[in-house]
C-alpha cells in the first residue's frame, strides 16, 4: 500500500532550511495496521503529512497504491485526497464543522465528492458508537464523541489508507482504548490501511507493527508476534492471544545502513567509529581498540 525510499523533505525559508526526513524507507502492506512513534522533530508528523498529500516530498521515492506522490499533479492530488486517503487530526477543530450535526459533518466529504449516502453515514456513526448522537450539534458532544465523528468523517468516502494524527492525544485513557478498539474493527471489517502517528508507547501493544523514526529515518520496528506458537505453528494454552508482545528490529536499509540505538553506542563509548566482526552466525558490533601506540 506505501512504499518509500530513500524519502528526502527539505523546508526552506528566506534565512534557514531544515531537513525534516533525511532519506526514509518504509513499506505498509494493504491490510496492515501499524504506528509510527518519534519524539517531537524526529519526522514523523512530517512523513504523515506527505502521505496525506499535505506537503510535496522534495526527493525520493514515496507511492501510495497506484499513486506516486513525488510527480503527482495538483489535479490528481485532490482526486488522491477525495478517494484513496481519509485524514484525523488530534484537534478536532480540524476535522468538524461546529454548526452541522454529527452525520451532516460525515456527509460533507461526500457532498464534496458528489455522492451523498445517507444510509451509509448513518452506519458509520452506529459503528462508532454514535447512533443515539447522529443528530446532535457539536456542542452537544463530548470531546470523545467529538474524535468518533472525526473517525466517521475521515471513512465517508471508502479511503483505501487512514492516517491518524495523535488520535487519542486529548481523550481519557478509556476514550482512547475505545477510538484504538474502532480503529481495529475499522481495520478488519474494511480492510482499510491505518498508520497511526503517536507519542504514547502504550498504543504500541494495540497494534500489529510499531516503526520508531529517528532524525528523519526509520531506526527501530516493533512486530508483534505470539510466544505461544510452537515449532509447528499451533498455539499453546487458551490465552496464547493475550500474551503477544513485540519483538524488536534494527532496519538495516538497501545499501546495509543501519541505526543502532543511541543507549547502545553510548554503553560502549562508540562515537564516530566502531569495530565489527562475523563469525559464522553474529554480528558483533564493539568500540574500536585505541589506534595510539
Amino acid at each position: 500500500m506505501i512504499h518509500c525510499e530513500g524519502l528526502v523533505k527539505i523546508f526552506k525559508s528566506d534565512e534557514i532550511e531544515v531537513v525534516a526526513l533525511q532519506g526514509l524507507n518504509l513499506s505498509v502492506k494493504e491490510g496492515e495496521m501499524m504506528a509510527i512513534i518519534g519524539n517531537s522533530g524526529s519526522g514523523k508528523s512530517t512523513f504523515l503529512n506527505i502521505l496525506g498529500g499535505l506537503d510535496r516530498p522534495s526527493a525520493g521515492q514515496v507511492r501510495v497504491g497506484p499513486w506516486d506522490l513525488l510527480k503527482i499533479t495538483d489535479d490528481q492530488l485532490v482526486e488522491y485526497k477525495r478517494n484513496t486517503v481519509g485524514f484525523i487530526w488530534q484537534n478536532n477543530a480540524r476535522n468538524l464543522l461546529p454548526y452541522l450535526t454529527a452525520i451532516e459533518n460525515v456527509e460533507m466529504p461526500m457532498m464534496l465528492n458528489g455522492k451523498v449516502d445517507r444510509a451509509y453515514a448513518e452506519q458509520l456513526l452506529e459503528w462508532v458508537g454514535l447512533k443515539e448522537r447522529m443528530h446532535n450539534k457539536l456542542h452537544q458532544l463530548s470531546g470523545g464523541e467529538q474524535q468518533r465523528v472525526a473517525i466517521a468523517i475521515s471513512l465517508s468516502n471508502r479511503p483505501k489508507l487512514l492516517l491518524a494524527d495523535e488520535p487519542t492525544g486529548s481523550v481519557d485513557t478509556q476514550t482512547s482504548d475505545m477510538i484504538m478498539n474502532i480503529f481495529r474493527k475499522m481495520n478488519q471489517e474494511l480492510g482499510v490501511t491505518i498508520v497511526i502517528v503517536t507519542h504514547d508507547l502504550s498504543l504500541a501493544g494495540k497494534v500489529d507493527r510499531v516503526v520508531a523514526i529517528r532524525d528523519g529515518l526509520t531506526s527501530t520496528e516493533f512486530i508483534k508476534r505470539n510466544p505461544n506458537l510452537d515449532a509447528a505453528g499451533g498455539e499453546q494454552g487458551h490465552n496464547s492471544a493475550l500474551q503477544q508482545v513485540h519483538e524488536a528490529y534494527v532496519v538495516v536499509d538497501r545499501v546495509g545502513r543501519l541505526q543502532v540505538p543511541r543507549e547502545y553506542l553510548e554503553a560502549l563509548e562508540i562515537n564516530d567509529k566502531a569495530s565489527m566482526e562475523f563469525d559464522g552466525d553474529t554480528i558483533i558490533i564493539r568500540a574500536p581498540k585505541s589506534l595510539e601506540g
